[in-house]
């Protein structure tokens, strides 16, 4: 058992750190006076970091057991909003912002209670919410792109530097470590697993299951608002931007279920997908540059993912069955893991 452990090299909890340095070293090889500098390192960094911070917010949900499919137009929206309230309606920077975050925090609590309450689908729910939020947004914008507020202040939120970092990969890596701190270290977060593991027996076992589904989706809804406020600080905010984001976010909290702890959504395997995903992607325009590769890159991405999640839960489940056969001859075997629980 140890010598199959050592000639694994972790390739069972790590395999995206080894995937992410042979990239590096596969188009450092290809374009080292392009690839390998610290441009390229920096811009990467940042450009990934409202991704990053969109893709923490579907961790909690995931791992609860639900879908947010409206975290991308919440983000979006935000972008618009929090831009619209400073630039044609003269708020500050702060009051703007925490408006934002409560509308946000709004949109959440109405999926949660459609998901809660109505028992209706997290997949349908959030998917019909996220048509209701864009088309809110088509109402308060006509269509125009909003002018970015003139405020130094606002700009710098986002654009002030750090090691020569942007300061919102800082931000990025608090959240991460905030939320990896939840769900590792706090009851909140074991609640989580239970419940995303095992639904009905976290709520024998006195878990408040209904309210840990519903707290999911307003937390991932905030956090949306605030990838949205810092993307709308970076940058003049696009009208379609929070949906493109959807399909990359969720390829990286899925691959990030494979990596450091197998079989769970994680924080820090979601930020280790983000930034491989990103690194191939970076070099393949390097190479090519070619607009269609994100899309494609990220679609392989998320399938390969959710195959892979499948694969891992069907061998745990077999290997659960083997035991309970093992120990007594029969048994049940309760749906846990990272599919399992994702269906409401």
């Amino acid at each position: 058992m140890t010598d199959k452990r050592r000639l694994s090299l972790g390739l069972d909890r790590y395999s995206g750190l080894w995937i992410w340095a042979a990239l590096i070293v596969v188009f450092g090889v290809l374009r080292p006076d392009t690839f390998l500098t610290s441009t390229t390192l920096h811009s990467v960094a940042a450009q990934q970091a409202i991704v990053a911070i969109l893709a923490l917010g579907l961790v909690i949900p995931l791992a609860t057991g639900v879908f947010d499919l409206s975290i991308g137009a919440n983000v979006g929206f935000a972008a618009v909003f929090v831009t619209l309230l400073q630039s044609d309606h003269g708020l500050g920077m702060w009051s703007a912002i925490a408006l934002t975050v409560l509308v946000s925090a709004l949109i959440g609590a109405i999926n949660g209670f459609v998901v809660v309450v109505l028992k209706v689908d997290s997949f349908i729910a959030t998917l019909g919410s996220s048509s209701i939020v864009i088309a809110t947004q088509t109402i308060v914008t006509k269509l125009q792109q909003p002018v970015p507020p003139p405020d130094a202040g606002w700009r710098s939120l986002t654009q002030t530097e750090f090691f020569g970092f942007q300061i919102i990969v800082v931000y990025m890596l608090a959240l991460g470590l905030l939320l990896w701190w939840v769900l590792e270290y706090t009851p909140f977060g074991r609640y989580v697993y239970a419940t995303g593991g095992n639904r009905e027996a976290a709520r024998l076992s006195g878990v408040r299951v209904d309210k840990l589904i519903f707290l999911s989706l307003v937390t991932s809804a905030v956090i949306g608002s605030i990838a949205g406020i810092l993307y709308a600080s970076r940058t003049a905010p696009s009208l379609t931007f929070g949906n493109t984001l959807l399909l990359p976010a969720f390829a990286a909290a899925f691959l990030g279920t494979t990596q450091l702890k197998p079989g769970k959504f994680n924080v820090w395997g979601t930020i280790i997908a983000i930034y491989a995903l990103a690194t191939g992607i970076k070099g393949l325009q390097l190479i090519n540059n070619q607009r269609w590769l994100d899309d494609m890159f990220n679609g392989v991405a998320l399938i390969g993912a959710v195959a892979l999640a499948g694969a891992r839960l069907r061998a745990a489940q077999h290997q659960r069955r083997i035991k309970a056969v093992e120990v007594d001859g029969g048994g049940s075997d309760a749906d846990t893991g990272v599919l399992a629980g994702t269906h409401r």
